[in-house]
């Protein structure tokens, strides 16, 4: 009895070293994993920093004005006119819906140049559409 408690021990204890060393190879996997990705992370935020500094410098107004001048010729740019720019007043509103009777008002009036009355519906006059 004393040798199958002692066989069934061993072979718990060689199980547990295998599953000790196979967590501990995943470990290092996800460990160098996460090296990798952070090294990747810092080069494409130095990366970013190199962009914006080189926007930086292409959008520079002298940078602008120089090119502009040299190449007017051929751009044929010119000066914004005053009837070019409008004040926020004159943009209409982003989603808002004309009122009803405005909408009516249009179909009545297209109905008239037509020669006729505005067609109705039976959504009209009976709340649904027939098919």
């Amino acid at each position: 009895m004393i040798r199958t408690t002692d066989i069934a021990l061993f072979t718990l204890m060689i199980a547990a070293a295998a599953g000790t060393y196979k967590i501990k190879a995943e470990a290092n996997l996800k460990q160098n994993e996460i090296r990798r990705i952070e090294k990747q992370i810092a080069f494409e935020e130095d990366t970013i920093d190199l962009l914006e500094a080189d926007w930086a410098m292409l959008t520079q107004p002298e940078r602008l004005q120089k090119l502009a001048e040299k190449y007017a010729d051929a751009l044929s740019l010119q000066p914004i006119e005053a009837r070019q720019v409008v004040s926020v007043r004159d943009v209409p509103e982003k989603g808002v819906a004309p009122d009803d009777d405005v909408i009516a008002e249009t179909i009545a009036k297209m109905a008239k140049e037509k020669g006729g009355a505005p067609e109705q519906t039976d959504e009209t006059e009976t709340g649904s559409v027939e098919e």
